[in-house]
């Protein structure tokens, strides 16, 4: 199931490519990639990673931000728990300074 980031970053991106004119395909081989990925971009079933953001941007001509541009404030953030096993960062680094 998508992330609803992820739909919203889709649906900002298919606007945009829509709104220069671009068809999938001329954005694909602008960017480096099939249109079929961007297809799967634009429907959120694959995840965009930065650079490619980077890239998208630098082809549709915006800033990245333009992408999470309208999202709502409130809109579920990750998550992040660092795993159980992982020592404090202080342990690490006096691990390392040799303490």
């Amino acid at each position: 199931m998508s992330d609803l980031i992820d739909i919203h970053i889709g649906k900002r991106l298919r606007w945009r490519r829509r709104a220069v004119g671009m068809t999938q395909g001329d954005l694909a081989s602008r960017i480096g990639v099939r249109f079929q990925q961007i297809q799967k971009y634009e429907c959120a079933a694959n995840r965009t990673s930065a650079a490619i953001l980077w890239k998208l941007a630098c082809a549709l001509d915006v800033r990245v931000s333009y992408f999470y541009d309208g999202l709502a404030s409130d809109a579920p953030a990750p998550v992040l728990q660092p795993a159980a096993e992982a020592p404090p960062l202080l342990a690490r680094a006096q691990e390392r300074a040799g303490a």
